[in-house]
């Protein structure tokens, strides 16, 4: 009898074995078989538009898919058009999100369409740092010191540009208003780049975005970072405008702005209830485009800082950012009710 039941617990264990093998065969097998759509919840030529593309070339030129990659972009209310599409487009392996905090800080403080359950997270690739900005020429704000002392001689009348209301940019300024005991007007964009060129033009005096969003109108001498929302000044020494690197930005807490890393999440996302293959699928997809030589220089380029994360540690950080953000919204009275 111990025989038998031995014979039977090697075939118990040799068809698991090969059922597990069949299974992980079928995930590693799965891809798509047309065209799909990198869906953006920001307007073109702002961070999120920028970091998708960046994904779709590097993807594209170091033939990592099969099939085309079209970005979509959705920036209609404050980028909760696209994971209103999420939710519309339940269990669909053809389509994947890309955002940053605003996939789980939307639903905190607006009334939309989607809840978290609504989505999936794939990863979280890089953080942005994220600085203020202004346009010397036009604002006659040269430095950090400066901006503060132009909001206090003007209460509620000096413009910050941001991307988005409620999100990280608008976040950030109220921080800055407690710090520094100043009265802002916050003016929301599409997106960061929008906000930048009005800057750059001469229409409002300052904003506060990533870098990639402002590093050409500092090429062109258009803007100047006033600080950096860090604890550490960054590293990168290479001389971007106007004989000033990287390195050269004043922490805000050097310039008596108490702020510090504030730092912004570029995510991926797709639908609730997809194919387990094919998150398997994307979730590999997005590892291997961070290898890739564009998404290295991008990351380099714009002073980023390096983390992939997925899966548990992912769920982790994300619930972490979703009670941190809650507090923050109770603060400036944007919490809706239903969150509290």
């Amino acid at each position: 009898m111990q025989i038998t039941s031995l014979r039977k617990g090697v075939l118990t264990a040799s068809a698991l074995a090969i059922g597990l093998t069949a299974a992980n065969a079928a995930m590693a097998e799965w891809k798509p078989n047309r065209p799909v759509e990198l869906v953006v919840s920001a307007g073109p030529g702002g961070g999120s538009d920028i970091f998708t593309r960046v994904v779709q070339a590097a993807l594209t030129k170091n033939d990592l898919v099969e099939t085309p990659l079209i970005v979509v972009n959705k920036p209609g209310g404050s980028g909760s058009e696209a994971f209103n599409y999420a939710e519309d487009n339940v269990g669909s392996p053809y389509k994947v999100y890309f955002g940053t905090q605003d996939a789980y800080v939307l639903p905190l403080g607006t009334k939309v369409n989607y809840a978290m359950k609504d989505l999936t997270p794939v990863a979280s690739m890089v953080f942005d740092v994220f600085i203020l900005w202004a346009n010397p020429k036009a604002s006659g704000i040269n430095t950090a010191q400066e901006f503060v002392a132009k909001a206090k001689e003007n209460p509620g009348k000096v413009r910050v540009a941001g991307a988005k209301a409620k999100d990280a940019d608008e976040t950030v300024v109220t921080l800055v208003e407690r710090a520094a005991g100043i009265d802002l007007a916050y003016i929301p964009y599409k997106s960061g780049s929008e906000a930048a060129i009005q800057v750059a033009g001469g229409h409002i005096e300052a904003n506060t975005n990533n870098p990639s969003e402002s590093l050409e109108q500092w090429k062109a001498g258009n803007q100047k970072p006033l600080c950096v929302f860090t604890s550490a000044r960054l590293t990168d020494k290479t001389v971007v405008a106007d004989g000033m690197s990287w390195a050269d930005i004043p922490t805000c807490v050097e310039s008596g702005i108490d702020v510090k890393d504030f730092v912004q999440p570029r995510t991926v996302w797709m639908a609730a209830d997809v194919p387990p293959e094919a998150l398997a699928y994307y979730t590999d997809l997005m590892k291997k485009a961070m290898d890739t030589p564009e998404f290295k220089d991008y990351t380099t380029r714009n002073v980023q800082i390096t983390k992939f994360m997925t899966g548990d540690e992912l769920k982790t950080f994300l619930a972490e950012q979703i009670k941190n953000y809650e507090k923050i919204y109770a603060d400036n009275n944007w919490l809706l009710p239903a969150s509290q």
